[in-house]
């Protein structure tokens, strides 16, 4: 093993580094030199009581690591791996609630409750009106657009709204709420970010809310059942489906899982096919069916989660310890070459595509991963017919985040 070339105290979770750039070089001289390396951090830096992470870079090792639940658990530190370091642990702890935060059986449980929300039939379902909905949102951004100098923010008028009304529209949440939902979900995934001014106390309100708005929901649907998903996860409790408190917890997994990285997949598309035109040209003319899993890999929304020991174990050639963090890096997952042909490049054709922007398999792949490439699909047919000749009016604004590849702001132009 030899000893990678890295500043010292480099640190990839370093939210002003993510805020700058995904470290693509250093993440590609981790996995030519220590796909498996020790990354060490000032005590508590992270909200763990520890002095640092594995940091696990191989597609391969990554992929190992998400389909061994036995072996790294998301319940012991949750899924998230680095928390503003002034969290209190009992705040971290709450989280095991949510289900990206359990682990078998519990995690089976509640995962083959919520599945059935997001059956092809049910995501089929869901296709006409979101179609609608995604020709409306581009309609209306050239629409405001016309009204001043032909510029826009790509994040806000266009980005954001699909997948907020994919959620609203999937558990049945009003319309004219959306707003509440997007504004919860950016406090809870925003508390690093000082343009924001959340803190991890602001974070923690706006989940209380989002499983307070959702309890309701719940109540509502058990009293008066409807033809929704809420109704078929809630209404008959103790028969194999969802307390209000479950229901809760469960859809702020969605506003940050289903919504912020569906939002950044496709502002990192959009971004994509403005500085690769070859690509926009071919997709406008053809339409590959591979575009939205490429617009996955290359934009990687979730840079890294990270899992813990649950034993003595070897991986990579390093031998881990019991109760040692492990962080798995899509980003640089999903760009080694030992997988990819020519990683550095956009190819919306690319096929096979067996990134890992997903998750890495096992138990905790994507719920949502049908239902995300039909809105970024169907987001891009619409803007391709509606806006042709969009181009960039400034580089992207990005999200100062420890884990998320976030774009804040992408200033586009009609042309």
């Amino acid at each position: 093993m030899q000893c990678p070339h890295l500043p010292d105290g480099f640190d990839f979770t370093d939210p002003d580094l993510l805020q700058a750039r995904v470290p693509h070089p250093e993440f590609a001289e981790m996995r030519q030199t220590a796909p498996v390396w020790w990354c060490a951090q000032p005590r508590g830096i992270s909200g763990f009581d520890d002095e640092g992470y594995w940091a696990v870079t191989r597609h391969a090792d990554v992929k190992y690591v998400s389909t061994h639940p036995e072996l790294f658990s998301s319940h012991t530190n949750t899924a998230v791996i680095r928390f503003n370091q002034s969290i209190k642990r009992d705040a971290i702890d709450a989280q095991r609630l949510i289900m990206l935060n359990m682990d078998p059986p519990e995690h089976t449980r509640v995962r083959q409750i919520v599945q059935r929300g997001f059956t092809p039939r049910s995501i089929r379902s869901l296709e006409e009106a979101l179609r609608n909905r995604a020709h409306s949102i581009v309609a209306t951004a050239l629409e405001n657009a016309a009204s001043t100098d032909g510029s826009f923010d790509f994040v806000t008028n266009i980005a954001v709204e699909l997948p907020l009304q994919a959620i609203a529209e999937l558990i049945g949440v009003p319309q004219q709420d959306r707003s509440k939902i997007f504004d919860w979900s950016n406090k809870m995934a925003a508390y690093d970010d000082p343009e924001y001014a959340i803190t991890a106390e602001v974070g923690m309100e706006a989940a209380a809310e989002i499983v307070g708005y959702s309890m309701n929901l719940a109540a509502a649907r058990k009293e008066c059942p409807a033809k929704d998903i809420v109704s078929q996860l809630v209404a008959a409790e103790g028969e194999g489906n969802l307390s209000s408190d479950e229901f809760g917890f469960f859809v702020i997994l969605l506003a940050v899982a289903g919504n912020e990285t569906t939002r950044n997949a496709i502002s990192h598309g959009m971004h994509a096919f403005l500085t690769n035109p070859d690509q926009w040209e071919l997709y406008k003319r053809e339409r590959p069916e591979t575009t939205a899993e490429e617009i996955v890999r290359w934009a990687t929304p979730v840079v890294a989660f990270q899992r813990t020991a649950t034993q003595d174990l070897e991986l990579g050639g390093q031998s881990i310890k019991a109760g040692d963090r492990v962080g798995i890096f899509y980003s640089s997952a999903n760009n080694d070459p030992e997988v990819f042909d020519a990683p550095e490049k956009f190819d919306i054709t690319r096929d096979p595509n067996p990134h890992l922007g997903f998750g890495g398999g096992g138990p905790h792949f994507c719920l949502g991963k049908s239902l995300a490439v039909l809105e970024i699909n169907l987001i891009f047919n619409a803007i391709a017919d509606a806006l042709p000749n969009l181009k960039p009016a400034g580089d992207p604004r990005r999200l100062r985040s420890a884990w998320l590849n976030g774009i804040k702001e992408l200033q586009v132009t009609t042309g």
